[in-house]
């Protein structure tokens, strides 16, 4: 088992003087009477310009500025959002209320038409949100509603319009090109000033908010990959929250400044299933059988995850209760079998686990070559399938509070996030099951059905369930802990 050097005094002064350089460039971020600038350290930097089509919606949805017709409670129910209610008016079709009396951050008014506008612009989107992977979706004004019609009965329908994804924005944010700039367009509490870069981003209260005005004047984002730096900066008071701090930073905090939240989140390795040797299914079963999860847990993570029976973890309690065990193809001898072990190191912990599976998976007879870059630079290539495996930190409930989209995404033919190149019919008639299954204990039986098609194929191998560790500043006072990271600064956050 591996074992942790634990940070030296040095390199912590260090990554404190390095961020200090971040936060500094911020303008007002000194706490003032009006509940002060929160500065923020957050994980990865924006990927694609910050559009909400793509993954970076989520940092829109965390610092409260653009917002969703619909929003989710903590059992994963629909809300009214900038939707104040909703029915189903055919198998096919729902309306939508749109609340009245707000205004986006340029001062246009939401109306049915930019509802429709934004709904449109990402059916449209390529690649489009996950959230419609698989969905025929079309958005119609109809006098003060929004029509969503969809090509299939879809029982969820307003859960997918939660999606940060479809962050209704105003119709100025769109451009000619194609491209979605959210500077100055969303409905939230705090609007967006200013991005620079991949460096850092500017929000401010925004006094017109048709909800609950902000406490705090505003956000000052600094973008900081590196896990130790990040939690250098709460220890050093550069920054007030620090989202993900790396469990190997946990202990050095003072245990006041640490919140630790199981999460719908599942560290997954992926293998290739369409080119290269993973293509054997008898291959992938000697991976499966090789890998020793306890020994990430209590080495890596230290103790800090769950080890993980299926691809949902205890953040669902149904997914433990009713699932039934799989039967797999048995391994084959790897006989010195050449791969390579992908991952990437904006997650502190990811590049640690490789070296463990090497390890493994050299002790059970394969020859193994890692290669670990940032996101951003391994995204690309990850999809392509440019790897045999690639292991990835997953949210499995991230979109609409249910894990059908993300079994649609990851695992189907047409998934635009399936990074095994799976395309089994099992599993896609599966997961379309479960799909149109209403929402209960029929839909939950069915989602469990599609997950044992997908384990059944050994192209995912779920290793551990991660939990949410967040780094707030004593002096923080509401700031979200939520386990599917979607928010963090809200209204009510604010510094004492």
């Amino acid at each position: 088992m591996r074992h942790r050097i634990p940070l030296s005094a040095a390199v912590a002064a260090a990554c404190a003087l390095l961020l200090t350089g971040c936060f500094a460039a911020q303008n007002g971020a000194t706490a003032d009477p009006s509940g002060g600038r929160i500065k923020l350290a957050m994980l990865q930097p924006p990927r694609s310009g910050l559009t909400p089509f793509s993954d970076d919606a989520f940092k829109l949805s965390r610092w409260s500025t653009a917002e969703t017709l619909v929003t989710l409670d903590a059992d994963g129910n629909a809300q009214p959002g900038l939707a104040t209610g909703w029915k189903r008016t055919s198998d096919n079709a729902w309306e939508f209320t749109i609340r009245q009396g707000v205004t986006f951050h340029d001062g246009s008014a939401l109306t049915p038409a930019a509802v429709t506008n934004t709904l449109t612009r990402a059916t449209a989107a390529s690649p489009k949100p996950r959230i419609l992977d698989g969905v025929q979706l079309t958005a119609q004004t109809s006098g003060d509603k929004v029509v969503v019609t969809t090509g299939a009965s879809d029982p969820l329908v307003p859960q997918r319009l939660s999606s940060p994804q479809l962050a209704i924005l105003a119709e100025s944010a769109y451009r000619a090109d194609g491209k979605v700039d959210p500077v100055g367009t969303g409905t939230g509490p705090f609007k967006l000033v200013a991005v620079n870069g991949t460096t850092t981003a500017t929000l401010d209260r925004y006094d017109g908010y048709w909800g609950t005005k902000a406490n705090a004047a505003g956000i000052d984002v600094s973008f900081v990959p590196d896990g130790t730096a990040r939690a250098a900066a709460i220890r050093s008071g550069e920054a007030h929250i620090a989202e993900a701090v790396p469990v190997s930073q946990a202990s050095l905090l003072d245990p006041a400044t640490i919140t630790e939240v199981p999460m719908p989140r599942t560290n997954t390795l992926y293998l290739n299933t369409k080119a290269g040797p993973f293509q054997d299914r008898g291959l992938r079963a000697a991976v499966r059988e090789a890998i020793n999860p306890e020994e990430i847990v209590g080495g890596v993570y230290e103790n800090r995850a769950d080890v993980a029976a299926g691809l949902l973890g205890p953040a669902l309690p149904w997914a433990a209760e009713g699932r039934t065990a799989v039967t797999r193809t048995p391994g084959a001898a790897p006989k010195g079998t050449a791969i390579t072990l992908a991952t990437f190191s904006d997650r502190a912990e990811l590049p640690e686990v490789a070296s463990v599976l090497q390890q493994q998976l050299e002790d059970a007879g394969f020859t193994v070559t890692q290669v670990v870059r940032e996101y951003a630079h391994v995204e690309e290539d990850a999809l392509a399938g440019k790897f045999d495996a690639f292991i990835l930190s997953r949210a499995t409930v991230l979109d609409s509070g249910d894990p059908v989209a993300y079994l649609q995404s990851d695992f189907t033919c047409e998934g635009s996030f399936n990074i095994a190149q799976l395309c089994d019919g099992d599993v896609d008639a599966a997961v379309k099951k479960a799909s149109a299954t209403e929402a209960g204990d029929q839909r939950r039986a069915a989602i469990l059905a599609a997950e044992a098609a997908v384990l059944k194929t050994d192209a995912a191998i779920p290793m551990l369930h991660e939990r949410v560790i967040q780094g707030d500043a004593t002096s923080v006072v509401d700031a979200a802990k939520d386990p599917r990271e979607r928010t963090l600064i809200t209204s009510a956050t604010r510094l004492r």
